[in-house]
């Protein structure tokens, strides 16, 4: 982990505890989905003489709540971006990316934007706002997240995300839109040499943000729906008929695939030629019961219209896989951390999507941690044991605490040891 690479302007004689200490300590909450953790492995070493956050997060001094919110609130959170790039690099590095190529040298990036906290009392200069009818005012935190996934993976990897927030001075309120168009620039700065499809949905398929992706070396698919792109379901109707793929499954369905390349975007004289997209299921029974369209500015051929159909359908997953997890599976991350005045609440969300990265990591290469998740069966099983383990005993490192929920009828009293 990054976090003993973090620039500490603090005068260093007078802190008590470093930021590895306190950032290890709030990771661990995250990391075993557990917001009360450092304070009872705090109690633990008051007891015993160490901790699972020592031997296990490298943590020397356990701060109390308040000292590891405040330290956090100062903490600028570009900080954090290295050690999501750095862990993206060994995953390429190793060839555990090939697999969710899209197409050849080209991986999706899936964008969304997602609200992580809201409350008409609580705030700080980076909230954004929402005037009511009556009067209240709802202050809230939102980001633009990223995540690379491929239809036929099970996980999904996050990369680093853009905030949400409104900057000192501005007049003018942050947005989706302009938080994705940041986030595209900033991880073509993070990944150069790497392909990229950025996928999303429909309030990304506008010619700004298209130019944008486009001008960063990328590839995009976005949703088109002909509410927000009559013109450009003018000329696709105004086509007597379109080249077209149908596949009948092994269930009796059957799959519809259409397609037109250059055509424009919208009705400007200097519209964005793009090439559309359009999928339809009908079941056994004859009825439609999924239909969806997008644009990209990859060609669509008879080769790579499946792909690329699959592809837009999988966006999905940043909702389910990646959102939901986050917020109703055990990472808490719309749980009360504290506010703070600066950076603590997106620093909190930045440390609960990095244990979710690491989780996925371990799923997506770790047989260690892959052999406990077919021991223990259910996510919420494997966390319940694993968080009982470490709240009952004291382990020397991760090969210990890992051989122990393998095998722990070959332990008796050794990891209880008091030290």
């Amino acid at each position: 982990m990054h976090f003993n690479a973090i620039d500490d302007p603090r005068q260093q004689g007078k802190c008590e505890f470093s930021y590895h200490d306190v950032l290890m300590s709030a990771f661990s909450c995250m990391y075993f989905q557990e917001p009360s953790l450092a304070q009872f492995q705090l109690r633990m070493e008051e007891a015993k003489g160490k901790s699972n956050l020592q031997t296990l997060f490298g943590v020397q001094n356990i701060p109390q709540d308040t000292q590891l919110r405040d330290i956090i609130d100062t903490i600028e959170s570009d900080n954090f971006a290295p050690i999501f790039k750095d862990y993206f690099s060994r995953l390429r590095r190793h060839k555990h990316l090939k697999d969710f190529e899209v197409l050849s040298g080209l991986l999706m990036c899936v964008i969304d934007g997602t609200q992580y906290h809201s409350s008409t009392k609580v705030k700080c200069d980076g909230c954004l706002t929402k005037k009511h009818k009556k009067g209240e005012i709802t202050y809230s935190h939102s980001v633009l997240q990223g995540a690379i996934m491929h239809p036929d993976q099970k996980q999904v990897l996050p990369v680093m995300p853009e905030a949400i927030q409104n900057t000192d001075g501005s007049t003018k309120q942050d947005c989706e839109s302009k938080a994705a168009k940041r986030f595209v620039g900033n991880l073509k700065k993070a990944h150069p040499r790497q392909g990229f499809i950025i996928a999303g949905d429909g309030l990304m398929s506008h010619q700004p943000m298209m130019e944008t992706v486009i001008e960063n070396g990328m590839h995009c698919l976005f949703v088109a729906k002909p509410g927000d792109h009559q013109y450009l379901f003018e000329w696709i109707d105004a086509f007597e008929q379109l080249p077209s793929v149908e596949i009948t499954d092994q269930k009796g369905r059957v799959h519809q695939y259409r397609w037109k390349n250059d055509v424009p975007l919208n009705g400007r004289a200097d519209a964005l030629r793009v090439n559309y997209i359009e999928y339809s299921l009908i079941n056994e029974k004859g009825k439609r019961t999924y239909h969806n369209s997008w644009v990209t500015d990859l060609e669509v051929t008879q080769t790579n219209i499946v792909v690329l159909a699959q592809a837009g359908r999988c966006r999905w997953k940043i909702e389910n896989e990646c959102f939901n997890t986050l917020k109703n599976q055990g990472y808490y991350l719309e749980h009360n951390y504290g506010h703070g005045k600066k950076h603590l609440s997106f620093n909190m969300y930045l440390l609960t999507l990095l244990a979710f990265y690491f989780h996925q990591i371990f799923e997506l290469t770790d047989k260690t941690y892959q052999a406990c998740r077919k021991r223990f069966g259910s996510k919420r099983y494997l966390w319940e044991s694993f968080r009982g383990a470490i709240q009952q005993f004291l382990f020397n490192d991760w090969t210990n605490f890992y051989d122990f929920m393998l095998n722990p009828d070959d332990y008796e009293v050794i990891v209880t040891k008091k030290v």
